[in-house]
């Protein structure tokens, strides 16, 4: 059984916790969810309401950790799912997370991130030169990382496939899916 290791943390975004957490399960794969601290996490729901200039957030669903960054092993796991959310504002600071990303990288691993979860990779330097797309207002971070951004829902280069939102889902698991 594949196995994918889901990185987020408090503010990730609940959708795409739950969705890509039992898009997984259903084919088969064994999701682990890995943030900052092994403990119960709080979600938030963006979305977008009409006559806003960026999204709206409330409290979401809260999705259990099943481990903590410094208890993951790269070689357990086939591929890594960054989650997008506000974690990553932080979590792109996480000493550990990046030598996790890094070390998924050296380590020729998939690596999947969406809406803001290309600002992990960005702070890792893994997207230099890449073709990646992600939410629109994090477009810049990617930029000066060195990526090229586009405007579709999902994108692969090399082992790295980006989407932009939990709206991208279809498109996002489409490409993930594909490689397997």
């Amino acid at each position: 059984m594949a196995r994918v290791l889901v990185i987020t943390g408090d503010g990730g975004e609940s959708y795409e916790a739950l969705y890509a957490v039992h898009r997984f399960r259903e084919e088969g794969w064994e999701p682990v969810v890995a943030a900052p601290t092994h403990r119960r996490l709080h979600l938030v729901m963006h979305d977008f309401n009409p006559g806003w200039d960026t999204y709206i957030e409330r409290e979401g669903y809260g999705l259990e950790a099943d481990l903590a960054f410094d208890q993951v092993k790269i070689e357990d796991y086939d591929a890594v799912l960054i989650l997008g959310g506000r974690a990553p504002e932080y979590l792109r600071n996480n000493v550990c997370l990046l030598d996790i990303v890094r070390a998924f990288d050296r380590a020729e691993k998939w690596i999947f991130a969406i809406c803001h979860g290309v600002q992990v990779l960005a702070a890792a330097g893994l997207i230099g030169g890449r073709r990646v797309t992600c939410y629109e207002h994090v477009r810049l971070e990617a930029e000066q990382a060195g990526a090229m951004y586009v405007t579709d829902e999902a994108v692969c280069d090399g082992r790295i496939v980006t989407a932009q939102t939990w709206q991208s889902h279809p498109q996002f698991y489409r490409e993930i899916f594909a490689r397997f």
